[in-house]
């Protein structure tokens, strides 16, 4: 066995109650962790991720996205339904345009923190 192998599982079975315990107080629900898990599957297509970092910079129409992503419209509103679906943007309609934002700035958080966890080097 290589010592990468061995690092990855217990050589022996011990459980410890203390941390399971703890684990077990933290209020992290059924519910909780089905929400989450849909979050990361919207989260997990690139395109809707580029949406997401663009009306973090500013508020934009469909045009706009589309442009910058040279994307139909149609592709761009279809992705735009399911990040609304998800709570992730909401819209604002200006006359005849309607324009996108983050939904709140719980989202541009999840956004800096991703970036800042894909960017960070790891000396291991």
């Amino acid at each position: 066995m290589t010592e990468q192998n061995s690092a990855e599982t217990c050589k022996r079975r011990q459980v410890h109650p203390e941390s399971i315990a703890q684990v077990q107080a933290s209020d992290f629900r059924e519910d909780t962790a089905q929400g989450l898990a849909e979050l990361f599957r919207t989260l997990g297509e690139s395109t809707r991720v580029k949406i997401l970092h663009a009306l973090s910079c500013a508020e934009l129409c469909v045009c706009d996205l589309s442009e910058l992503l040279d994307m139909t419209p149609s592709a761009i509103s279809h992705q735009l339904r399911l990040l609304r679906a998800s709570k992730l943007v909401r819209f604002r309609r200006s006359g005849k345009n309607v324009f996108y934002r983050l939904d709140d700035e719980h989202v541009e958080g999840l956004l800096r923190q991703g970036t800042e966890h894909v960017r960070e080097e790891r000396n291991i």
